[in-house]
């Protein structure tokens, strides 16, 4: 295998929780050990000036929330690591879905205080159908909590899978002393802001060692020696195997805002965690140790930096080795195209680079020339699949409020939603423009970009459609006749698919009962598979 080495250095994984669980924290934390930010900013504390390194977008820092998957590149103990922090908010959920496509594994963080949560079970459900692995982070052990083993019960039982502590607590909230590390037998005093140095350790190899009493006190030393000898009982070694194929969770107690439990999980994560894997494609499987280049395009961000008006297609690397200015195939627009400054990415700072390899992500800037799920190869013709557009929960129309500002904002529009944070539809026949979302918070962050990036003032009004539906049909003739008497119910996407949009529910099964020869999609992945 030509690129054998660079492959087994490589972890790209993405960070993934419900809102306000710690999740942009604990990202922060694990670039200090890389050594890629000297100081962790705060996302929410007014107290902290410097704001949260993958938080970049003016609006995040307003919000205190992720609204966009940050990319950042970092090296540690000589492996490369590529983490993908994304948003939170349910409202921004296809955007993590999409990053979860790019990903080989996942840290999920789970708020010790409130446990699982409404977000956290659908991230789940989207790791599940990919069976990617997972390692459990229960972050706020500092703070007065559920107990330990209830929350456990609580996690495998929301969540249906299967836990295995690697770490265990003394106590939580202001009580919190610290955690044992199961299988390195170490105890680790809880200390604000630590950086977890390995003289910071205490060795725990017998637990009526007096030492132990010395730092914990009789009660929690005896609580702890029976707490331990119940999970090793239950849980024993953990199965590597059985983790890699998503059948058990490590799972890593701690304080992300206090960079304490961070380390553990981290070093473990290194040691564990898969190595760039495998593809399916529309044609076959591309397998990671192949020595011809090919990658998939999962994000596009415009703007990235303001001031230059700059688009960035974000590209994971699946085979072989990108080189830059080395021409490569774009087989949607069958044309070959040279990337004279691909780039690494620490959020919104950026690196040249010379090459990547499987498990790395390359940002192009981009022209228009990118769409998300676009593949790049060295000459063939394939697809990656299983990166779709699923159908919007709220449709709003666009109304123009400075129409000088028109073509701004037909600019805005089409790059805004090439990032796929949304989605664009003209009415059938007409000029009507119709944004189409999961959740009402986006609506707020295209508004916000539209006038801040590109000078166009909107506002939205409310439509009354249900859901959207891709429409195909092998009788052309059926297909233009429905299109013609529905033509207020339907409409083209940016890329000129055909979509029925339901009024209700009822409308959209009549209509699929009253039309048999017509197909109804609930996501664009079926013209990504038909090309």
């Amino acid at each position: 295998m030509k690129y054998a080495k660079e492959i087994q250095k490589r972890r790209t994984f993405a960070i993934i929780s419900h809102p306000d669980a710690g999740k942009t924290t604990l990202t922060e934390k694990l670039l200090l050990f890389g050594g890629a930010i000297q100081v962790a900013g705060a996302v929410k504390s007014n107290k902290i000036k410097k704001f949260a390194t993958s938080d970049f977008m003016e609006i995040e820092r307003q919000r205190g929330i992720s609204v966009a998957t940050s990319v950042m590149t970092f090296a540690y103990q000589d492996i490369v690591i590529n983490l993908l922090d994304t948003p939170g908010h349910k409202d921004f959920a296809e955007d993590t879905y999409r990053t979860l496509t790019a990903v080989d594994s996942v840290i999920l963080v789970i708020d010790g205080v409130n446990g699982v949560e409404e977000q956290t079970r659908r991230l789940m459900e989207v790791c599940r159908m990919r069976d990617t692995p997972v390692i459990v982070f229960i972050n706020k052990m500092d703070r007065d909590g559920k107990n330990r083993f209830d929350l456990l019960e609580e996690i495998e039982k929301e969540l249906a899978i299967q836990l295995h502590p690697m770490t265990w607590p003394i106590n939580s909230g202001k009580e919190f002393k610290g955690v044992y590390n199961l299988s390195d037998k170490n105890l680790r005093l809880f200390a604000a802001n630590t950086k977890g140095i390995e003289e910071d350790l205490i060795s725990v190899n017998d637990f009526n060692d007096k030492t132990l009493i010395e730092k914990l006190g009789e009660k929690d030393a005896n609580i702890l020696t029976a707490d331990v000898e119940l999970v090793d009982t239950v849980h024993g070694e953990l199965s590597v195997s059985d983790y890699l194929s998503a059948k058990v969770a490590p799972v890593f107690f701690g304080s992300a805002i206090n960079n304490f439990g961070v380390k553990e999980m981290l070093d473990t994560f290194i040691r564990i965690a898969p190595t760039p894997c495998n593809r399916t494609t529309s044609v076959r499987e591309v397998t990671v140790d192949e020595e011809k280049f090919s990658g998939f395009v999962f994000k596009i961000h415009a703007n990235l930096d303001p001031k230059h008006r700059d688009r960035v297609a974000f590209v994971r690397v699946c085979s072989g080795r990108f080189e830059r200015n080395k021409y490569y195939h774009h087989v949607r627009l069958d044309k070959d195209i040279r990337f004279s400054n691909p780039y690494s990415f620490m959020a919104r700072e950026k690196n040249m680079v010379e090459d990547a390899y499987p498990g790395d992500v390359v940002g192009l800037f981009d022209t228009g020339n990118f769409k998300i799920g676009d593949t790049l190869t060295e000459g063939e013709n394939f697809y990656f699949t299983g990166i779709p557009t699923f159908s919007p929960e709220i449709f709003k129309e666009v109304v123009n409020k400075d129409p000088m500002k028109s073509k701004q904002l037909e600019k805005g529009l089409l790059q805004l939603t090439d990032e796929g944070v949304v989605q664009l539809f003209t009415q059938y026949g007409g000029h009507k423009k119709i944004i189409g979302c999961v959740g009402e918070l986006q609506f707020e962050v295209i508004q916000y970009r539209l006038l801040h990036e590109y000078g166009a003032s909107v506002q939205f009004n409310n439509l009354p459609y249900y859901k959207a539906c891709w429409i195909t049909s092998n009788d052309k003739i059926k297909l233009n006749d429905f299109t013609r008497f529905k033509s207020a119910n339907t409409g083209v996407d940016k890329d000129g698919h055909i979509v029925y949009l339901a009024q209700s529910e009822w409308f959209l099964n009549t209509e699929r009962s009253n039309n048999p020869d017509i197909e109804f999609h609930f996501s664009s992945e079926i013209h990504k598979a038909s090309k």
